[in-house]
């Protein structure tokens, strides 16, 4: 690990979460439009509702990262660029926002269809539950969250994004 990421990775301290690999992952099938359904509260996201991604391939074989929100103070739409490359599992990826410092990006859970997914950060403090529409019904939740659980997540601290099936619980 180099200095900076050691430095980059005290400063988002969390107990580590490993995801499984996957080996079937398809990542020609995983890109494309992602909502938000729910999150841990963190600090590049705070303040914003309605949050999605969209992951792209570019031509030299990376992939784009684009996710947008809107602040819930202003109604101004926010959005950050990243590059993602594939990382030590199918299902594993590397983002980086800035050169040279990566954070991780690990599909945990994965319907057949590739519509819901739950993506974990690497540690306790990053879990994102992910839809290809912006809301999901109680059945489809329960598999994430029990995925959550499993991994060690305390799903009571979710924040719901923008979805008004699933107030912030």
């Amino acid at each position: 690990m180099s200095m900076i990421q050691t430095i980059v990775a005290s400063l988002f301290h969390g107990h580590s979460v490993k995801t499984e690999p996957m080996p079937d992952f398809n990542l020609e099938r995983y890109l494309g439009e992602w909502h938000e359904i729910a999150r841990l509260e963190n600090w590049f996201e705070r303040g914003l509702s309605k949050v999605s991604a969209r992951y792209d391939r570019r031509e030299d074989g990376s992939i784009t990262v684009i996710n947008s929100g809107y602040d819930v103070r202003t109604g101004e739409r926010k959005e950050a660029r990243a590059r993602a490359v594939e990382g030590d599992a199918p299902n594993h990826l590397k983002v980086y926002f800035v050169p040279l410092v990566y954070g991780r990006y690990e599909v945990a859970f994965l319907d057949e269809d590739y519509t819901r997914a739950l993506v974990s950060g690497g540690s306790l403090n990053y879990l994102w539950l992910l839809a290809r529409k912006p809301q999901l019904k109680e059945d489809e939740l329960q598999p994430m969250l029990h995925c959550a659980e499993e991994l060690g997540y305390d799903t009571s601290r979710l924040i719901y994004s923008g979805s008004p099936a699933f107030p912030v619980r």
